[in-house]
């Protein structure tokens, strides 16, 4: 899927397909007849019954999950919103490269495909609090490099980040898309501390009303958002979760950047998340309430705040096993045991 246009992206978020509710109905119903009481393994089941919706013959797969983690770099980072260089997303996205980051050491243990995808990390976007992020032709081209991720071998596709500074933008993106102040979705990022957490927020309320982006009558398009507030990275994973809905291709969700790069289109139409899992709840804590706006209940409660997409990654292993126990154990007929008598 290509983007054209601004109004290419908003149509194609307007015209979202729906997931096959028959594939749902029978992956339900199929639940009900394996050899365990009725809903014993719980949010397993309701992973299955979900991945089968969305898959094109109503089976729920998992065996090719590529996990892509988009970098960028921020000119936000001028006023002090981060304890880190923002030299440090090269160096980070190096890392990856060589295969000694935290994603690396999840994804090859799990056996997940990783790409690593730079977007001109010497040529930052703009200072949200003075100016727009990107052109439009910027953010086209942002959202494009995240469609083009989107492939049709896959099963999953799990998203990650690296941009330093780009917790202050998640958090705008959240604030110009659901509302409240800067000090609501502000946290420690990479390791604020009160001090650093307020400095971000006056940034992030500075950004939102730079942008006219707050006390509207109307929702600012999401493009809108994007361009003005956003960074190449979020722009990328927008671009891939839009492009994956319209080839019915899941998505893992990881921490609170790529939960705040929906956060846009959740706003113009909340259904762009039916097709998407939240693999895991951070230690940012504005993450929760962001997913609590969307009404996702995370897979995952460990504590973790890297990004990267490792949360997600994990994730992908709870759900490699909802699919295994879906498609591989026995029915009641085919074990020849014998079920509830109200089953039938």
């Amino acid at each position: 899927m290509l983007f054209e246009t601004p109004e290419a992206f908003e149509k194609a978020l307007a015209t979202l397909p729906g997931p096959n509710e028959v594939h749902r109905l029978m992956a339900a119903r199929r639940q009900d007849r394996l050899t365990k009481p009725p809903g014993s393994l719980g949010r397993l089941e309701e992973i299955a019954t979900h991945l089968a919706g969305w898959h094109v013959d109503g089976i729920p797969r998992a065996k090719r999950v590529k996990v892509v983690v988009f970098a960028g770099n921020h000119g936000v980072t001028a006023q002090g919103v981060s304890p880190y260089p923002a030299s440090v997303t090269q160096q980070m996205v190096q890392n990856f490269q060589s295969g000694g980051a935290a994603i690396n050491a999840i994804s090859s243990t799990l056996g997940l495909e990783l790409q690593v995808v730079p977007l001109e990390l010497d040529k930052p976007t703009k200072d949200i609090a003075i100016a727009p992020a990107m052109s439009a032709a910027e953010t086209l081209a942002a959202l494009n490099a995240g469609a083009d991720v989107v492939d049709d071998a896959s099963d999953i596709l799990v998203l990650g980040e690296m941009g330093i500074g780009n917790t202050t933008i998640a958090a705008a993106l959240c604030a110009a898309s659901f509302g409240g102040d800067g000090k609501d979705w502000a946290g420690p990022g990479t390791g604020h501390d009160a001090e650093g957490i307020a400095r971000k927020a006056a940034v992030i309320d500075k950004a939102v009303a730079r942008a006219g982006l707050i006390d509207r009558e109307d929702q600012p398009a999401a493009f809108e958002i994007v361009r003005q507030i956003g960074g190449r990275e979020t722009a990328a994973i927008a671009g891939a979760i839009l492009a994956a809905r319209h080839q019915r291709l899941p998505v893992i969700l990881d921490g609170y950047v790529v939960t705040a790069s929906v956060a846009p289109m959740f706003a113009n139409n909340p259904q762009i998340i039916d097709h998407c899992l939240a693999g895991h709840v951070s230690g940012e804590p504005a993450h929760e309430t962001a997913l609590q706006k969307m009404k996702i209940e995370p897979l995952l409660v460990l504590g973790m705040r890297l990004g990267e997409g490792t949360g997600a990654a994990l994730a992908a292993a709870l759900v490699r096993a909802a699919v295994a126990t879906h498609n591989k154990m026995a029915t009641f007929e085919q074990a020849s045991v014998e079920n509830r008598p109200d089953a039938e």
